[in-house]
Parts: C-alpha cells; structure tokens; sequence
C-alpha cells in the first residue's frame, strides 16, 4: 500500500502580484512534493489564494472594483506564474469558492455549538497589511513589527476563541511529540514560550463585509486568519470526504512571520474539532533584499518574471535551494544567482552531460558501451561517491534539507568532471588496445548522467527531461522510483543517445 504525503503552502493573499518570496515557498513545497512521487508515495500537493479580509477589499477599493471582481482579476496571475515555475500542484483552492465557505461555517458552528466560542469586546492594535491584531507591547515605536507601518486602533465586540484552554495540550502534549511537529528547532522555542502565555483569539470582525459570515451571526464575518488556515482541510473534503481520510494529517510549509498562526491556533483549532493536528509546520525564513524582508507592502517584492526571463524556471527553482538553508533568513542578488548558474549548472551539470554525450557519439556512434568487467579504481571510486551522495540527498529531503541535498548532488557532479580530466577518455581512443578501457569509462560517465537526472527531477524538471531524452532511455523518467532508480548499474548498454542542445548555456553575468 502506497504511503500517503500531503504538503501545502499558505494560500496567498490576493491584495497584489506574486513576488519571489512566494515563489520560494512553492517551489519548495513543489520538490516535496515531487520528490515523494519518486519514493512512490500516494502524494496531495495543496496551493491557493487567501481572498477576504480587509487589506483585500481596500485594495479593490483603491482600483474601482468590487472584491469579488478584483480577486477574480488577479487569482490567474498567480496560476499563471505556477505554470511558468513548472509547480505540480494537484489542487488550488481560493477561500471565495462555496466548497470552502460552507465548510468554514459548519467547522465554527462546531466549535460555537461545544461553548469554545464567546461574544467578548474587544480593543487594541490591528495591522491591516499583516490582517493581525497585535499586543501593545509587540509594536516597534508603535508601528506594526512585521511592516513598520502605523497600526490602527481597533474596537468592537468579536466573538473569540477559547484558545488559552488548549495550552497544556500544546505544550504537554503536541509540542513533545517525537519528531518535533514544529521545525526548525529555534521556531519551534518560539511558540514554546509564545504558548506559555496564551490568549484567547477573536475569530470575527463586525466592522467588515468582506469575508464569510459567522452562521449563527451573519452581522459578523470570520476573521481572515482564521478562515485562512481551514483551507487545508476543507480542500481534502473535511469533515468526510475520502481525501480528508487519506491525506490528512500533513506538511504545513509556512513563512517564519506566520508562524503563530499555524503552529499555536490552527492545533489548536483541530483539536477543539477532535482532529489530529498537523503532522509538521516547518517555517522557512525570509527572502532579504538589502538587508530588509522582500514584502509587497514595503514595495520590495521582485517579480519572478524578471528572473524568469533571463535565468529560466529550472534556474531559479535550483538556486534558491541551493543558496539557502531551508529554515534560515537568505540574502537575493543577481549577480549570486549568475554566478551560481554559470559555475554550477552551466560549467558543472551542463558541461558534464555535453562532453560525455559528445564522447559517446564520437566513439560509439552515441550508444552506451558495455563495460564488460573493465572498472578500474576511478570507477569505483566514483561509484562510492555517488552511492554516498545518493543516501545523503535521501536523508536530506526526508527533512527538508533542500540545500544539503543539492549539494550530495554537487559532489557528484564535482567527482564526475574531475573523473573525465583524469581518465581524458578522448586521449584513451587514440591508444591501441583501450577499447574496453574508453567503455568502461564513457559507461560510467553516462550512468553518473542517468543518476543525475533522477536526483535533480525535483528541483530542475524540464532540464532534467532534456537530459533523459539525449540519454535515450524509453522508461519515462516520471516513472522511476527510488531507491532502484539510485542504484549504480542502472543504465543498459546498447541505448542510443543524442547530443541535443546545451542543458544549461552560459549567461553573461
């Protein structure tokens, strides 16, 4: 029986175009997800678009249109950019469709029908760009910590969450689990200490239309934040549809400045209902520019397009995961992903797949020779290099360790190149005799090729696919599975490959 893995993203929040950092997030959410397909696994992929909320509503305000009209207008920029970034969701949901409304309302009707839910007022400061109240003590010289922009003073009656009845369950309970459901080890001390003095959530806003109406108080509409995070479950069919059954509990990627929300209230929301809580919420860091949080509100966001352009999607997918520790704060410039793109993916995986295939079409007509028993130590010294980089890459993306998986590959690819200039096969054909020598050597390098292309499929899809096409295997490469496809020996002798275009050509930084 195949294992179930289910991995979502936030659903982001329609008030502009999508910027690199929610590219960040999807992409790896998007190699997850791709890379269980590998494993076999009965895999779910969740994206989608957050659609209510006040910072919605003005913005529609600001451009002449009604909410539903401006959301309607910009939700296909978002699935148009997925497309462009090769993301292989299953599922999109928008927090305006009526399988989403409905089941927001019969989830809260739960929780308000056991007395979890109460009529409270309520007084304090509300960032509209973060959709979040805030504690006064939380702001920076009064203004929104996240923003640095002037919060505004909210206060009116909403009816609130019981949440700070939970907090010996998140601390005694689902925050001691084995593994820890909160990831990394420094976010999940975070909502440690957060829950260690928790209050109670307001979970409606009566100043506001824009949004799903509370069923037992139409006047009142649920707050954005808390009909955001039922997303994940009302997309699998929740309370009883077979994919809720399947799929959930799952993978929560999130950004570190939503943390709270998805690692203290959305478990303990579950709970209240008799749910299991998430298996995992792993928060990422932010994406910096100039030294600040890449944000569309501070108008530092840079569109993808711009780099899409020149670099490519496979690119962009490799460099952000190569560059930066998945859970930690990383630094964009052009000139790091020019270099990054010429020394590792155009000189590096590129220049590899070129010179092997060229070697075999010089010498064998393109079709992989056999190696007839000919290894000597190179080859093996390879091969131990790639099985060691094969098990690491696995242990790595079985945390989420996207960056230390790309480098088991680079060590590869590293080792590969290195093995071509000491073995200089094209000086090896000119010598008599060499024949099972040159095949021993030319099927090495291809089989390295075969593994490469299996590996790096996650991250770099459409390249990946090139490189399987010139290696002219007929299984499909979407069909291989690991861990027999990350075994050495894997490539038959007697497939005819092809040249093709470069995979990686090189940019002019």
């Amino acid at each position: 029986m195949k294992k179930s893995f289910y991995i979502t993203t936030p659903i982001y929040y329609v008030n502009d175009v999508p910027h690199i950092g929610h590219a960040y997030t999807t992409v790896a959410a998007d190699v997850a997800a791709r890379y269980h397909r590998l494993r076999g696994d009965d895999v779910r992929f969740l994206t989608g678009t957050d659609e209510h909320g006040q910072k919605v509503a003005r913005a529609a305000e600001e451009n002449g249109r009604s909410p539903q009209e401006w959301v309607d207008g910009i939700v296909p920029r978002w699935k148009e950019l997925w497309s462009r970034l090769q993301i292989s969701n299953d599922d999109f949901i928008r927090t305006t469709e009526e399988r989403h409304i409905r089941r927001v309302q019969e989830f809260w009707s739960r929780l308000h029908e056991a007395g979890d839910v109460y009529l409270a007022s309520y007084e304090g400061p509300y960032c509209v760009a973060c959709e979040e109240f805030y504690q006064p003590s939380q702001l920076v010289d009064g203004n929104c910590p996240i923003h640095g922009r002037p919060v505004e003073h909210l206060q009116e009656e909403n009816y609130f969450f019981r949440l700070s009845k939970y907090a010996d369950w998140l601390l005694n309970d689902f925050y001691a689990r084995t593994p820890p459901p909160v990831q990394p080890a420094s976010r999940l001390n975070e909502v440690v200490n957060f829950a260690k003095e928790l209050q109670d959530i307001s979970i409606s806003r009566a100043s506001l239309e824009w949004g799903i109406p509370l069923p037992w108080d139409p006047k009142q509409v649920t707050y954005v934040w808390i009909e955001a995070l039922l997303n994940y479950i009302t997309a699998l069919d929740y309370p009883d549809g077979a994919s809720f059954e399947t799929y959930w509990p799952g993978v929560n990627l999130v950004g570190k400045d939503i943390l709270r929300f998805h690692a203290v209230t959305w478990p303990a929301m579950l709970h209240a209902a008799g749910l299991e809580p998430p298996e995992l919420v792993f928060a990422h860091g932010w994406l910096l520019v100039g030294g600040e949080k890449m944000s569309k509100t501070k108008l530092t966001g840079i569109h993808p397009d711009q780099l899409l352009e020149t670099f490519g999607s496979d690119a962009f997918r490799y460099y952000f995961l190569r560059e930066i520790a998945f859970g930690h704060d990383g630094s964009f410039s052009w000139e790091s992903l020019a270099a990054r793109y010429n020394a590792e993916l155009a000189n590096g995986i590129g220049n590899l797949a070129s010179r092997v295939l060229a070697l075999l079409g010089s010498n064998y007509q393109g079709i992989v020779p056999d190696p007839d028993g000919a290894e000597q130590d190179p080859e093996r010294a390879l091969q131990a290099t790639v099985e060691g980089a094969v098990a690491a890459y696995e242990d790595a993306l079985g945390r989420l360790a996207f960056q230390d998986a790309l480098e088991a590959v680079d060590r590869i690819v590293r080792h590969a190149n290195g093995y071509l200039v000491e073995t200089a096969p094209w000086k090896l054909a000119k010598e008599p005799g060499t024949d099972r020598r040159v095949a021993a050597v030319l099927y090495a390098s291809a089989e390295t090729l075969r593994l490469l292309a299996v590996l790096l499929l996650p991250f770099t899809p459409s390249a990946c696919g090139r490189l399987w096409t010139s290696l002219g295997i007929e299984t499909p490469l979407t069909d291989q599975r690991l861990p027999v496809a990350g075994r050495w020996g894997g490539l038959e002798p007697g497939t005819r490959t092809s040249k093709g275009e470069p995979l990686y050509p090189r940019i002019d930084a």
